[in-house]
């Protein structure tokens, strides 16, 4: 038997060192540098042998490699699809990140279930009767979906071998350990060696695998760094607990956008798509309440229209109080400063506070003329127009300065039954005979003389 070798791992960051010390290098994080015993075994992991008939690779020129788009799997959810840039790719090794609770697992069971093709779906937390619970209160039974409780990836290689499925979900990598490294499992060592035969499996069979990694306290992905580079691609499931809402955002993507962004809602049925977020985001009332706007912003191409609340009301202490939600504070006090420099509002001694609705953040430019709006609305208590959108960005002079995709945002408004938007007069438009009156303004003053005369 080989002799056993050990080495030291940050815990924190993945770097390794021959011998111990108290300080990491890479992260200069402290008494995070631990010994693991990294002895290798006699055995194989998946079909890593090499074959007579095999060939080495050879170089080729640029222009003749074939260059047709990748045929992608559809997942049958068309906010997943959205995020992944259309679907899974064949071979493709995808990383879902969130924490507790949030709804990893039901995402990826929900769709496993529906998918069209055989799935394998690994489980190293539960136990097969308690997914069947969660599945039967999802969707009803599938033919295609197999369930595997089983943490040893040679194990896992044989049972694929066996069933042959078209599509592997991991659930998580952090539970998985191999028989090359003698230590325990969710080690630094561990997920490194364990991610790496999924990704030999994957390129080698073109079977796309779907990982559910857990989170640390910070929110980064658990495990070593080079665990988010050695996939194809990362996943972010966002949201409150106590809120139903999640959101699912792509954080790397080699085969599409970071940009994207898909909403669900969650039900006790499972995750229900939402296929028109501005339903969720702008609140229905009867009567008009003074303080709220509505802003269309973008994420990545989805177009969104959005409630921007705000209060303000007179200080009661000697320093005015400034708080957002969703909103970045210090551009709050920015447009606060320009209204009361250039345009002569009188918020100085006054309380503000703003808040985007639906519980997302939202860090678009384009929303500061809904954000004044909102709160000159509050402060001379006269509520906006139900038929009023807003679309600007506020530069330091005071005057509203042109956003991107500005066609987009006026369709959208127009979609959802707006009567009039207002946008920067130096925004270049491209619509012609629109249904909705597009007002082009150039000072917040312009603003101001409109809606509240």
């Amino acid at each position: 038997m080989s002799k056993v070798k050990t080495s030291f791992f940050c815990q924190n960051c993945g770097t390794q060192y021959a011998k111990w010390q108290g300080q990491c290098n890479a992260c200069k994080e402290w008494n995070t540098i631990a010994e693991e015993i990294i002895q290798k075994q006699d055995k194989v992991a998946w079909k890593s042998e090499p074959t007579p008939t095999s060939k080495a690779p050879k170089p080729l020129k640029i222009n003749e490699i074939d260059s047709k788009q990748e045929v992608r799997m559809d997942t049958t959810d068309s906010e997943l699809n959205r995020v992944l840039g259309g679907g899974l790719v064949p071979g493709s090794l995808t990383l879902l990140g969130g924490e507790p609770g949030i709804g990893k697992s039901t995402l990826l069971l929900q769709v496993s279930l529906k998918l069209p093709y055989k799935t394998l779906y690994v489980s190293g937390e539960e136990s097969q009767k308690q997914i069947k619970m969660r599945a039967e209160r999802i969707t009803p039974n599938s033919d295609n979906c197999y369930i595997l409780t089983e943490t040893k990836t040679q194990n896992i290689f044989k049972q694929i071998e066996t069933i042959e499925p078209e599509v592997v979900i991991i659930d998580s990598i952090q539970t998985l350990h191999t028989d090359y490294i003698e230590s325990t499992a969710g080690s630094i060592s561990q997920i490194r060696e364990t991610t790496a035969e999924l990704i030999k499996f994957a390129k080698e069979s073109n079977i796309p695998v779907i990982l559910i990694g857990h989170i640390t306290k910070d929110g980064n992905i658990a495990g070593p760094k080079i665990l988010e580079h050695m996939v194809d691609t990362v996943l972010q499931f966002e949201g409150d607990r106590n809120h139903i809402y999640r959101i699912l955002r792509s954080l790397k993507n080699r085969f599409g956008s970071t940009s994207e962004l898909g909403i669900y809602e969650m039900l006790g049925s499972g995750l229900r798509e939402v296929s028109n977020p501005s339903e969720i985001l702008i609140s229905h009332k009867d009567e008009e309440l003074s303080g709220t706007a509505i802003a269309t912003t973008l994420e990545g191409m989805r177009p969104l229209m959005i409630e921007i609340q705000s209060l303000v009301s007179t200080a009661v202490y000697g320093t005015p109080q400034r708080s957002t939600t969703g909103y970045n504070a210090k551009r709050l006090n920015m447009i606060l400063a320009v209204l009361e420099k250039r345009a002569g509002f009188r918020l100085g001694a006054k309380d503000v506070f703003l808040n985007v609705t639906g519980g997302i953040s939202v860090d678009d430019p384009a929303i500061d003329l809904a954000v004044v709006a909102a709160i000159l609305s509050s402060n001379e208590d006269i509520p906006v127009g139900k038929g009023f959108c807003f679309a600007g960005e506020v530069g330091l002079s005071g005057e509203i300065r042109p956003v991107n995709r500005v066609d987009q945002r006026i369709q959208e408004a127009e979609k959802l039954g707006f009567d009039t938007i207002f946008v920067s007069k130096y925004n270049k438009i491209a619509l012609k005979n629109t249904g909705i009156k597009i007002e082009l303004v150039a000072k917040i003053e312009d603003v101001a003389s409109i809606l509240f005369g």
